[in-house]
């Protein structure tokens, strides 16, 4: 009772942070004792507190003693698995230097006790309350769906994609994915195919044009034919052609305008590493043994950085996949989990 009447002297400060590629998002809400509820957020351009962030989250948290530092789990090493069970959790992924959590005892999601020491040690100037894993956004975020169908759901953020595969909440498949190792493979081949450039301009040197047959070389020209129609290109503008097959009980998100310029180059290359990691994965997924595999047609986007019309066009030109987007407030989804976690 002495706790209750104490707590309702101060207001309550919930503080979500979350690690991006190049900067870091700083979300804050706070509730008045009235009940009231202001939010307010900052972009530190950072992967690490500094003295400007700090000042900026001590200058709410400094008058009441109930505040709640949160963050999103960004450890590279980190999943989720179909299942509870200590004696099954091997047979999918080596845990030894994991810290796991069961949800419902249902399934489970893990993350590396190493990144998680870092990051406790990096903030120390604050105490960590909550680190939530990207799954728990994941099944939170579409809770109406996944209790109720069988679909893929990703969670993108802008260096990683959070993947599972749920049957009417039963969890078959979990991936994190790391777009920066897509990244490393395209600068090895970059390389690779700069070399071997460079050993074909080298061995034209050496080429006797009395040898090249004609008739050849004008044939293989009719080869590229092989590529598919040119005219197919046509069509990367025609982002609405599926339109008319969405489930109009689902509430999706179009962005209002793209980020960056339609066939901007950047834009372009994260959402292909995106359909590349999507596609590995659920290839990963099809031929593991291991994993209770049944056939994907859905897939459930909780849209947290912006992606463009080019990924739903991929996946569905590519793949035939239903695609459905919704767009996603990381911040303040770690908020409302902490206001879950505090019954607030």
């Amino acid at each position: 009772m002495l706790n209750k009447l104490f707590e309702a002297l101060y207001n309550k400060v919930i503080v979500s942070i979350v690690v991006k590629c190049a900067s870091t998002d700083v979300y804050i809400e706070l509730c008045s004792k009235k009940g009231t509820i202001s939010q307010v957020s900052e972009n530190f351009q950072t992967l690490y507190p500094t003295e400007e962030m700090i000042a900026f989250i001590d200058s709410y948290i400094k008058e009441t003693p109930f505040h709640y530092i949160a963050f999103l789990d960004t450890s590279d090493d980190q999943g989720a698995l179909p299942s509870c069970k200590k004696s099954e959790l091997s047979r999918f992924y080596d845990l030894t230097i994991s810290e796991t959590k069961c949800f419902n005892d249902e399934w489970t999601y893990f993350t590396s006790k190493a990144d998680i020491n870092e990051l406790e040690k990096v903030y120390n100037h604050f105490d960590v309350d909550f680190i939530f894993s990207p799954f728990l956004i994941l099944n939170n975020f579409f809770q109406d769906k996944i209790h109720s169908t069988l679909a893929m759901f990703i969670l993108v953020q802008d260096s990683c994609i959070s993947l599972a595969i749920f049957d009417h909440s039963k969890l078959l498949y979990g991936d994190h994915l790391d777009m920066e190792v897509i990244g490393e493979i395209d600068d090895d081949l970059l390389s690779h195919d700069i070399e071997e450039e460079m050993n074909l301009e080298s061995s034209k040197t050496n080429i006797d044009l009395e040898d090249i047959d004609v008739i050849d070389t004008i044939d293989d020209i009719d080869g590229l034919d092989d590529f598919g129609d040119i005219e197919d290109l046509d069509t990367l503008e025609e982002i609405d052609e599926f339109s008319e097959n969405r489930d109009i009980e689902e509430e999706f998100y179009e962005a209002e305008e793209e980020q960056l310029e339609e066939g901007s180059e950047d834009s372009f290359n994260e959402d292909y590493q995106r359909f590349s990691l999507i596609q590995s994965s659920l290839g990963s997924y099809y031929s593991d043994e291991k994993y209770e595999s049944q056939f994907i047609e859905s897939v459930y986007i909780a849209d947290g950085v912006g992606v463009s019309s080019d990924l739903k066009r991929y996946l569905e030109e590519e793949m035939f996949l239903n695609i459905y987007i919704r767009h996603l407030d990381l911040g303040m989804e770690v908020v409302h989990f902490v206001k879950e976690e505090l019954g607030l």
